[in-house]
């Protein structure tokens, strides 16, 4: 029986992995295995939501193991630290409790296929101080570690009196960097009902510092100008053509030699593939540790693995890169299924060609603005406010429904609206 690995439990891994299990876990026809470092998944798009509560992964994530167990594929938890394409196996990391007691040694994992959807991390690109003092927004462990920390802040500024107020900077104009500057503004003036009658968005400073030209540099001006727009109307400060060069216990330090006092720092500027993926024989990366793969999104010197998602580098007819988004993730996915299913019937591989419908930024509750079809109509069709923020919800539905089938998604939706009613709105612990 074949082996198919999935390393990665990402929007694209998962997907893919729910699909394969299926096709061929189900008949027993193949061995369908996913391997990710975390329990738990949840679409990284809300993971802005996760670091401020609005989103409680406990209730709104997924359990890979209870996935799994539904979908008939196995699930292994653990972190990847090698892989072996000459012998075809796949080396984890050895798996520790808190203290440090070793639960499972370093262990070794064969595969006839492989699929690499291991994603992207922070590139802080050696900006001293950067990961000493920074937070950052990976995974959903980190959104965690910085929702606790963001809440003992609110607790703070509560008891300090009515001048006090938070200093939150942001490095990173992209997607990630907008949408947690207005949802800071969202949260601070919810918790207002829970506990903490003097909070509100006007007690909170946030700086978004972007080193390019503008914030949102690879979607069109329109959406961007927009986007700028309403921050600065929440009161948010833009900071673009600004350069960070250091980090300490006290905030940023630009190149012109201003100092950006923060009393939380977060890092949302650039991303990169681990680092381990250019440690792997015969296996050709960029300078971020994307895998280089031919159109068939199979590596140039290996046709039994497939690279998917943010770690994949898929050069397109114009000699740019694939974008690392949540559309190219599901487009690269359905297309690995297919060429799974043809190699097993020994046909031909079919080639990827990115399609882009478009994007769209969510300012929280304040507004959302993008446009769709993208590249489809040669500029795409601009909207905001209520009919992109449906778009912006059902992009997530159909991943719920990706990954779970329409009976299953529709009930998870059903209930999510009930828990709204009936919980609080923000996660308080």
């Amino acid at each position: 029986m074949r082996k198919i690995v999935v390393v990665g439990g990402g929007a694209g891994g998962l997907e893919l992995v729910t699909k394969l299990g299926h096709a061929f876990g189900k008949k027993r026809q193949a061995e369908v295995i996913l391997i990710d470092k975390s329990q738990t998944h949840i679409w990284k798009p809300l993971l802005h939501e996760v670091a401020t509560g609005s989103l409680d992964i406990n209730n709104d994530g997924l359990n890979y193991r209870a996935h799994a167990a539904k979908h008939s594929y196995s699930f292994q938890l653990g972190t990847l630290t090698g892989v072996n394409p000459q012998s075809k196996e796949l080396t984890l990391k050895s798996l520790s409790d808190e203290k440090g007691h070793i639960i499972l040694p370093e262990r070794i994992i064969s595969y006839d296929i492989l699929i690499m959807a291991v994603g992207s991390v922070s590139n802080d690109f050696g900006t001293p101080g950067v990961s000493d003092h920074c937070y950052f927004l990976d995974s959903h462990k980190q959104a965690e570690r910085f929702q606790q920390a963001l809440l003992y802040q609110f607790l703070r500024i509560q008891q300090e009196g009515d001048t006090a107020k938070l200093q939150l900077a942001i490095v990173g104009g992209g997607a990630t960097g907008v949408e947690l500057s207005a949802e800071l503004f969202h949260v601070a003036d919810m918790l207002k009902a829970y506990g903490m009658p003097e909070m509100s968005g006007k007690r909170v400073n946030v700086q978004l510092i972007e080193a390019g030209a503008r914030i949102l540099p690879a979607l069109p001006d329109r959406i961007a100008a927009l986007a700028k727009k309403e921050l600065t109307r929440l009161g948010v400060t833009v900071s673009e053509n600004t350069r960070v060069i250091k980090a300490d216990e006290e905030g940023f330090v630009t190149a012109d030699d201003k100092k950006i006092a923060a009393d939380l720092m977060i890092w949302a500027a650039g991303v990169k593939a681990p680092d381990f993926i250019s440690q792997i024989e015969g296996i050709e990366t960029t300078r971020n540790n994307q895998i280089l793969v031919k159109k068939t999104l199979q590596t140039h010197n290996y046709e039994n693995i497939y690279v998917i998602g943010d770690c994949c580098a898929c050069e397109q007819a114009d000699g740019s890169f694939v974008p690392p988004r949540a559309q190219s993730a599901h487009q690269m996915a359905s297309l690995v299924f297919s060429n799974i299913k043809s190699s097993f019937l020994n046909e031909p591989q079919k080639e990827y060609t990115y399609k882009d419908y478009g994007s769209l930024v969510n300012l929280s509750n304040y507004s959302t603005v993008g446009s769709l079809m993208g590249n489809l109509m040669g500029g795409g069709m601009f909207i905001e406010g209520r009919i992109a923020r449906f778009v912006y919800v059902s992009l997530y539905r159909l991943h719920l429904i990706a990954i779970h089938g329409w009976l299953k998604a529709t009930v998870i939706m059903a209930a999510q609206k009930i828990g709204k009613v009936v919980k609080p709105k923000l996660k308080l612990h």
